[in-house]
């Protein structure tokens, strides 16, 4: 996913090749910060007001004020997306506590915090539905205990990420002893029976802005349940999806080296992926609200 030139660097506009931030930044000492990342549909910004709704939780959960308003959000977002050339990308913004010229545990006082924002192309999607498909696999969470704060602090996700694509998968599954959680960087639903099913929202669980659209996309459809879910329903369920800003909804054709269903999309899936499609090409355009 190539990066866009323009980002957006402590009020100001500039290359990003020529984006600096201090070695003394909470960010880069001690992962100290949150982050959002949302995706672009002809010139909107997809769900602008619910990314920014979490990105304010998670700052006031680590204890920094939110250094913009949603207007001032809005729009500097508008003018990354203006500077990049529009049309449909995603945009990542992260907001650290800021550089405090020192190296201590404790919050500093009176340090700004630092925000960054750049954007990059969206993953080219396969032109016939037919033709999508993920592997995953499964695992133990190994993650801290407030999934929920879209902190910048991934390394346990990324090195799931490495084990799985050294497994030769996608995604990987995170389980606690038998309940599955969710995904590495993506929400997960498995079809059972007539019934779409994903995890509840918990400390565990970073609730997902793609999740809410697809439970909403389900509502006079598809019966949803919002319950634990078992490694070993994932395991025989008949689909098996996966969510997230920016690949969307997705399905798992593979997991843990076996087929899902029949080895293909599952009829829900794209019934799914159709009503998410029409959803983008209604709101492309259009104000972000």
């Amino acid at each position: 996913m190539p990066l866009l030139p323009i980002c957006y660097l402590n009020d100001r506009f500039v290359p990003l090749e020529e984006a600096r931030i201090s070695p003394l930044d909470r960010g880069f000492l001690f992962a100290d910060g949150v982050y959002e990342v949302l995706p672009v549909y002809g010139n909107r910004p997809f769900r602008f007001r619910e990314h920014f709704d979490r990105l304010d939780r998670s700052l006031a959960a680590i204890g920094i004020a939110s250094p913009h308003s949603q207007p001032e959000w809005l729009e500097l977002l508008e003018g990354l997306i203006g500077r990049n050339g529009g049309g449909d990308l995603y945009v990542y913004v992260q907001v650290t506590r800021g550089d405090e010229k020192g190296r201590n545990h404790a919050f500093p006082v009176g340090v700004r915090p630092t925000v960054f924002a750049m954007a990059a192309t969206l993953p080219p999607n396969p032109e016939r539905p037919e033709d999508y498909g993920a592997s995953a696999i499964t695992m133990a969470d190994q993650r801290w205990a407030r999934c929920d704060i879209k902190s910048i602090g991934l390394l346990a996700n990324v090195l799931a990420k490495q084990q799985a694509s050294e497994a030769g998968a996608g995604e990987a599954i995170f389980v606690r002893g038998e309940e599955v959680m969710e995904g590495a960087s993506m929400s997960v639903f498995a079809v059972i029976g007539e019934r779409l099913v994903t995890p509840p929202n918990s400390p565990r669980i970073l609730p997902g802005t793609t999740r809410d659209v697809v439970l909403e996309l389900a509502e006079g459809w598809l019966a949803v349940d919002i319950r634990a879910l078992s490694v070993r329903e994932l395991r025989a369920a008949a689909e098996i999806w996966l969510a997230s800003s920016v690949r969307e909804v997705i399905p798992v054709i593979r997991l843990d080296g076996a087929p899902v269903g029949n080895g293909c999309p599952g009829p829900i899936w794209l019934q799914m992926h159709a009503r998410f499609q029409e959803l983008k090409r209604r709101l492309a355009g259009t104000p972000a609200a």
